[in-house]
């Protein structure tokens, strides 16, 4: 990166090119290659292919030249081509001088190979070595001038190379146009999502390609999802408004009270009541924080957690409570993959809730798997019905039945139990218990 005038710091080279633009230029880039690369394979088979139209163009006359010696007569003469015939030396049999032939070439047109003699001007040669009548050997050769040649080669190759960057030119003409056709759904997209009304879906017209409409459906999963989101914040801040409200306004009516009325008795009591609010408020903030803690993504790194002495910690936390707490442990430490914060917040929520709604006693188990932990938290009160066992992790969700009829909670306790068990990959459940109340069991990840 490289900071540009201002402060403003540019990117990649292509950053602020269009995608059409990115496209047509690097496949104009690779057709230009391709092009040029045909070009040059061509232009070098330029000169072996009209060296191959020559030779064939003399094996047809050779042949003609060689049935006119074997047949004891003299090969008639063809337009433009040379017709000799020799001695095996190379000697001139016939009335001419003998051909400009070296003894190596002589011995290659004896073999039936092509030669190409002379400096300024080459001669193509072809050769075949037949019997005349009288029984001695003749050398047939034909041959013929590669008069200008070299020239064509030169111009066919730079015919090649004009042909090639005109074939280039056009076809990023053409990929230009094509890729803008191509985009013109995504066009119409991006003004179907800036006209977006709240709570409509990117609508794809038929007949659009398969990749725009995965393309559109991904972009209104992201929209459900934000819907989603906005709408478990609103209804959160709402509920957390509304929960906060009660504490305050019940500290502000006892302060009232208390100035209103200055007597030391009613005074003791009203810091009494308030104590009680201030404590139900920092509680309910302190839910509030971690929940939002939890929303934001905050997870930090898990440790060996002892669940054992987690639990026996968490009963001692819990003080004296109005019925008694049993811990039942299959082995002395059973050690899950979280933190201690958290798995004290955990437990601390499920005892103080047990301990509400039991009848004689709270009963802890922790059991250990081969893959995870579990803590089982059992009370023998009047339990959690079916109905409600599928919301009663809900955030700000109190049971309107028995159970909640003493509950002076703000519904976020059991919510923040299920939601940091949750991210350690872990689950909350509630069921029935063996003593006939509710059984809260939640299940860690177990430590490696």
């Amino acid at each position: 990166m490289r900071a540009a005038p201002g402060g403003r710091r540019t990117g990649a080279p292509w950053a602020g090119v269009s995608l059409r633009l990115r496209i047509t230029a690097l496949a104009t880039a690779v057709t230009l290659v391709c092009l040029l690369g045909l070009a040059l394979v061509a232009s070098r088979g330029l000169g072996p292919l009209l060296t191959g139209a020559v030779d064939d163009e003399l094996l047809t006359a050779l042949s003609g030249a060689a049935q006119d010696v074997v047949a004891g007569t003299e090969p008639a003469p063809a337009d433009g081509l040379e017709v000799r015939v020799l001695d095996t030396a190379g000697g001139a049999v016939d009335d001419a001088p003998p051909p400009a032939l070296t003894r190596d070439q002589v011995r290659a047109l004896k073999a039936g190979t092509p030669v190409t003699a002379g400096d300024r001007r080459q001669v193509r040669w072809q050769g075949s070595v037949v019997t005349a009548p009288d029984g001695s050997q003749r050398l047939v050769v034909v041959g013929t001038g590669l008069v200008g040649q070299r020239a064509a080669e030169a111009s066919g190759s730079r015919w090649l190379l004009v042909t090639a960057l005109v074939g280039t030119v056009v076809a990023g003409v053409a990929i230009w146009f094509a890729v803008g056709s191509a985009l013109v759904p995504v066009a119409r997209m991006r003004q179907s999502v800036r006209r977006l009304a709240p709570g409509a879906r990117v609508e794809v017209p038929e007949g659009t390609a398969g990749e725009l409409r995965a393309l559109a459906d991904d972009f209104n999963v992201l929209l459900d999802r934000q819907e989603a989101t906005t709408e478990r914040l609103r209804r959160f801040t709402g509920d957390a408004a509304h929960e906060l409200r009660s504490p305050v306004a019940s500290i502000r009516l006892q302060s009232e009270v208390a100035v209103a009325a200055p007597d030391p008795a009613l005074s003791q009591e009203v810091h009494a009541d308030v104590l009680a609010d201030a404590e139900r408020l920092s509680a309910l903030l302190d839910g509030l924080l971690a929940l939002a803690r939890s929303d934001a993504g905050e997870l930090p790194p898990s440790d060996d957690v002892d669940l054992v002495g987690e639990v026996h910690a968490a009963v001692a936390h819990a003080g004296d409570q109005p019925v008694p707490i049993v811990v039942n442990a299959a082995a002395d430490q059973v050690w899950a993959a979280a933190t201690r914060t958290e798995t004290g917040l955990v437990l601390d929520n499920l005892l103080r809730n047990a301990c509400r709604y039991a009848a004689t006693r709270v009963v802890v188990s922790v059991l250990a798997g081969r893959s995870t932990v579990r803590v089982l938290v059992d009370d023998d009160g009047p339990g959690v019905r079916p109905e409600h066992r599928a919301k009663i992790f809900d955030r700000f969700y109190r049971v309107s039945d028995d159970r909640a009829r003493t509950s002076g909670g703000a519904g976020l306790g059991l919510a923040l139990v299920a939601e940091l068990v949750r991210r350690r990959g872990g689950r909350a459940v509630v069921g029935e218990s063996p003593d006939g109340g509710a059984r809260f069991t939640v299940v860690w990840p177990r430590a490696r």
